[in-house]
């Protein structure tokens, strides 16, 4: 899930690859959360707006993982084993939730059953939307054994 619409037709087209590779092996949804705000808003008003509205849209998964620079670094191995851990303890529901052009709310940190971050660097939502892709086929790879990952 992400806040925050792609128009890059560069990125549209690698989440579409990734996608498609993601979906031979499980369902997979990529849902955009659209907010858009009037100009008279502060950042934070903005956050607050979002958080709510995103709030609304990740209750119905079991496991929540929230992408933030100040989160959790991981190493590809070990994000495959977070991934693992989760489908053998029987979660039948993840979302990853990437926030918009001011990060995310408190709120929603506070809600995550885990906060990973994909870089120390600060990436655009939809920059991170591609990476994140990527890394959970890169993690699925691993898993499986499948020759991907050297």
């Amino acid at each position: 899930m992400s806040v925050g619409r792609v128009r890059q037709s560069f990125i549209r087209e690698g989440e579409k690859e990734y996608l498609e590779r993601l979906r031979a092996a499980f369902p997979v949804q990529l849902v955009e959360l659209g907010l858009d705000a009037p100009e008279s808003m502060s950042p934070e008003e903005i956050k607050e707006r979002e958080a709510v509205e995103t709030l609304k849209k990740v209750q119905g998964y079991e496991y929540l993982i929230v992408l933030d620079e100040r989160g959790k670094g991981v190493t590809s191995h070990d994000f495959a084993k977070l991934l693992s851990a989760r489908m053998t303890a029987g979660t039948r529901s993840l979302c990853f939730l990437i926030g918009g052009a001011f990060g995310l709310s408190e709120k929603i940190r506070q809600q995550a059953d885990y906060v990973l971050s994909l870089s120390a660097l600060t990436m655009p939502h939809q920059l991170t939307r591609l990476v994140l892709l990527e890394q959970i086929y890169r993690a699925h790879t691993i898993v499986r054994g499948i020759k991907y990952h050297k």
